[in-house]
């Protein structure tokens, strides 16, 4: 079975490394990459990708996980 690893770049995008089908809202899928940057502060003009531009906005991130959060 292939690794899937999600890791979140502080103050910046998530980056998914393995296999992953990525759809749109329509169920479009894009193409498969061994490695994607997904936008997290919801500011790119390349969404779902990240283009850089947290680093323009200065976007801070929560510093960790919140295990207890209810959207779980």
């Amino acid at each position: 079975m292939a690794e899937v690893t999600i890791e979140t770049i502080k103050n910046g995008p998530y980056i998914v490394k393995g296999p992953v089908e990525l759809k749109d809202a329509e169920g479009n899928a894009f193409p498969v990459e061994a490695r994607m940057a997904l936008c997290r502060c919801g500011a790119s003009t390349e969404k779902p990708f990240c283009d850089g531009t947290h680093s323009k906005i200065g976007f801070q991130a929560a510093e960790k996980a919140v295990p207890e959060s209810a959207e779980r």
